[in-house]
């Protein structure tokens, strides 16, 4: 994009260079910046803010490093686009280690920022500076130490080139712009000295923000975001009784692949293929089932399975071929290291199916609609006593009936009736978020094909930042990108804004594409919550998404009960190391973080509350045994 036109009432390379750099960002493709405040990141903050205060970026400032990465994360997970997060030096930039790992081996697109000393400050025990590059050794696609800007001319002209690069990188593109299937999409690393004077006041005209976000809206602009490698797909041929298994990040693709070749598909509840004719729910007593997992012959392995042990254990099977299929990445599924096919992209054979072929999908597919059937509580039928007229014809039927109904709502919530009750309030046009709780393999073993959007942080399966991700999701899923006016409605009131100090000046008018009008649902565990609970923190000015945290309270960490040691360990040991019990009030939590607050305790109330209008943040704590 063209330079900015720019005021400069002072000197200051490092304005010049901090706003040249993110206008090249903008002009990128980029729609969303992360800032956590400090001092020597100043001039990258206050960019930040220019630029959206002419309505080139979505702006999200946090104070603290470590959920500000994992609300890039949610962003760049919904929005498809890279998420710079910028923040100051020292133990600001290690904050985002988490969030940068699980970027890694989920492949999320974001760029840090990190603003830094100069080189001659380093290794002198120089206040709040320690040695950033290299921080994130491998877990990054590109990593610039970038020399403090001096004002020399053509330094703004690098600084946009550089953001260039830093978005292709982050997405897994080279120079050219063509995918690089090894490593892939990911996280960038730009570490910016800046020397003082370290900000000066700089404004953008409204010429420069209409060419920057008009990048933002156009068709070729969008098209570069898909991450096709273009890799001539393997032809996977019939013959073998086959089973499809689909893990984290599968996508449809293997829904398709499996109906079309005619095989079980054994996708996982945050695989984005957890839908279809041929899904088995069931996958886990099957694999173990004689005359169901002892006669598979061959496995198509999509994405990264991690909610399980059977399918490891059947991969690793002797007898059995695996083809894992990855369209990117530097590391393979591989258990045991026993996998001898990889590939980029497959296409299953297509053809008239015979009647063993059909009796094999069709086994699994039964078989695992009865077995989830039966995890259900055993109803009894009572009979109304309301005859055809309408009128109360049997008193004593219908005082049984009326009993049994009442019963039903007042019956105490179980995980599977959460997690069913959760699954079914959720539709298209909302976004449904599992934390790494015990919740989310209860889900996985219970809930019925449903194409719905889902998403679990399950590159390292860990509890970190889930707050933050879903906060992250509900924002980019619910706000009109830079530059785009959305009417009044469901879309207009998508995020609730609290009051900001200076109006931004109104953006161009361009006609944009309905935001959607759902709610963010996240199934968390307490200690899921409580591990991000600094992330409700919601400041002024901030967009208020409609998020909905629903807390599933055991009162610790239950996951653990089923680790082969708690049946050997003492009691009092194990509860203290692995359980961590807590009694944490999440009412007077809400009310200090301001979020809205509900409980449900019964079948009824967990109906009534999924069932009420979400308008911001909230909290619905649902109470569960150990």
């Amino acid at each position: 994009m063209a330079e900015p036109a720019l005021r400069i009432p002072g000197t200051s390379p490092a304005s010049d260079s901090a706003l040249a750099l993110l206008a090249g960002l903008v002009g990128a493709g980029v729609a969303d910046l992360v800032v956590a405040p400090g001092s020597r990141s100043q001039a990258l903050a206050l960019a930040a803010a220019e630029l959206e205060r002419v309505g080139a970026v979505r702006l999200h400032v946090r104070i603290d490093e470590r959920g500000a990465g994992f609300l890039a994360l949610g962003l760049a997970v919904e929005s498809g686009r890279p998420v710079p997060i910028i923040t100051t030096s020292g133990t600001a930039v290690a904050n985002l280690h988490p969030a940068v790992l699980e970027a890694h081996h989920s492949g999320v697109p974001l760029i840090v920022l990190s603003a830094d000393r100069p080189a001659e400050l380093r290794g002198i025990r120089s206040n709040q500076t320690t040695m950033q590059p290299g921080i994130f050794a491998g877990a990054v696609r590109l990593e610039r130490d970038v020399a403090a800007p001096e004002g020399a001319i053509g330094e703004s002209d690098a600084a946009a080139r550089l953001a260039r690069d830093a978005v292709a990188a982050a997405l897994g593109r080279d120079t050219d712009g063509v995918f690089v299937p090894h490593p892939g999409p990911g996280p960038v690393h730009l570490n910016l000295q800046l020397r003082e004077p370290l900000s000066a006041a700089r404004s953008i005209d409204g010429a420069a923000v209409q060419l920057a976000t008009s990048a933002l809206h156009s068709p070729h602009a969008l098209a570069s975001f898909a991450a096709d490698g273009g890799a001539r797909p393997a032809l996977i041929a019939r013959g073998p009784r086959t089973v499809v298994v689909a893990g984290a990040g599968a996508g449809d693709g293997a829904e398709e692949f499996a109906r079309d070749g005619g095989w079980p598909l054994l996708a996982e509840v945050a695989s984005g293929a957890h839908f279809g004719p041929n899904l088995v729910v069931a996958y886990r007593e099957l694999l173990r089932e004689p005359g169901f997992g002892d006669q598979i012959e061959r496995v198509v392995v999509f994405g990264h399975p991690t909610l399980s042990r059977e399918v490891p254990g059947l991969v690793q099977r002797e007898g059995v071929e695996t083809i894992v299929v990855e369209p990117w990445g530097i590391e393979w599924f591989n258990p045991g290291r026993h996998v001898r096919r990889f590939e980029r992209a497959v296409v299953a054979e297509r053809h008239e199916q015979s009647a063993d072929e059909r009796a094999w999908v069709g086994r699994w597919v039964h078989a695992s609609r009865t077995l989830v059937q039966a995890g259900l509580p055993t109803a009894v039928v009572h009979r109304s006593g309301i005859d055809e007229t309408g009128h109360v014809s049997d008193f004593e039927a219908q005082r049984e009936y009326m009993k049994a109904q009442l019963a039903a709502v007042r019956a105490p919530i179980t995980r599977r009736m959460l997690v069913d009750a959760v699954w079914s309030a959720t539709w298209p046009h909302d976004r449904l978020v599992f934390g790494a709780s015990r919740l989310i393999r209860d889900a996985d073993r219970a809930v019925p094909g449903r194409r719905i959007p889902v998403h679990a942080n399950r590159g390292l399966a860990g509890i970190d930042g889930t707050v933050a991700t879903a906060v992250g999701i509900a924002i980019a899923s619910q706000s009109a990108l830079p530059g785009e006016r959305v009417e009044h409605g469901a879309a207009a009131d998508a995020t609730a804004t609290a009051p900001a100090r200076t109006p931004p000046t109104p953006p161009p008018a361009v006609t944009p594409p309905t935001a959607h009008a759902g709610v963010t649902r996240a199934l968390i565990g307490d200690l899921t919550l409580l591990h991000d609970v600094g992330s409700m923190l919601i400041g002024e000015g901030e967009s208020r998404p409609r998020v909905q945290l629903i807390v599933g309270n055991d009162g610790g960490g239950t996951i653990f009960d089923s680790l082969e040691v708690a049946a050997s360990a003492p009691a009092e040991a194990f509860d203290r190391v692995q359980f961590t019990p807590q009694h944490v009030d999440l009412a007077a939590l809400a009310i200090a973080y301001g979020w809205a607050y509900a409980k449900a305790t019964t079948r009824g109330e967990l109906d009534e509350a999924l069932g009420t209008r979400v308008d911001g943040p909230s909290i619905l704590e649902v109470p569960l045994p150990r």
